[in-house]
């Protein structure tokens, strides 16, 4: 009895000697895998130390992961779509005002989905990440070129991915929300940037 007690102890021991090994081992492909991009980005900005990155990807899903996107009301919805839909327009005519307009746009979308009101913007950007993955570079981007540092191209290019994001937030959270989001973009129609550039005022020509 003595020696079934001692191989059972045993079993149990080695059993979650392995399983803390599997946890550290998936931690970094499981916060890659939420992250995507993000990841990477993170890595990047501790020079290539993942463990680090890896710190501060956990401490983010610590501090926001529980944060519950509230609903926004039929009428804030229908407002932001027709602000976006003016952002597209002015675009052809004003790339700079476009940015910073779809900058703004977004701190209050996101603000009224229950995420940080945005000062700082990085706070916000954080956990709009842990939420929005996929899309929050989009954001980052547009937030980037609103000094205008950058050329006619690249503030197209951050306008067509920062309205990724805005899709998702403009989205109620659901079971069918990608077949929501498909609509709602197949609704508003193509956006007027495949003209800009050919037709915006000022394009760069590099």
């Amino acid at each position: 009895m003595f020696t079934g007690v001692i191989i059972t102890v045993a079993v149990v021991v080695v059993a979650a000697a392995l399983f803390a090994g599997l946890g550290r081992g998936s931690g970094g492909r499981g916060l890659k895998r939420r992250f995507g991009p993000e990841y990477d980005r993170a890595v990047a900005r501790h020079d290539g130390n993942t463990k680090a990155a890896e710190r501060e990807l956990d401490e983010r899903v610590n501090r926001h992961g529980s944060l519950k996107e509230q609903p926004l009301p039929p009428a804030a919805r229908e407002q932001y779509v027709a602000q976006w839909a003016t952002i597209q327009e002015q675009f052809v005519d004003s790339p700079q005002n476009a940015v910073t307009e779809a900058d703004a746009v977004l701190a209050r979308l996101a603000k009224d989905r229950g995420f940080p009101d945005g000062e700082p913007f990085e706070e916000q950007a954080a956990a709009i990440s842990v939420h929005h993955a996929d899309h929050v570079w989009g954001y980052r981007r547009v937030h980037t070129a609103v000094p205008g540092q950058g050329g006619t191209e690249e503030m197209r290019e951050a306008l067509v991915e920062a309205r990724g994001l805005f899709d998702a937030l403009i989205t109620e959270q659901s079971a069918d929300s990608d077949r929501r989001r498909q609509k709602s973009r197949d609704d508003r129609g193509q956006a007027p940037w495949t003209l800009g550039r050919r037709h915006t005022k000022g394009s760069d020509t590099r």
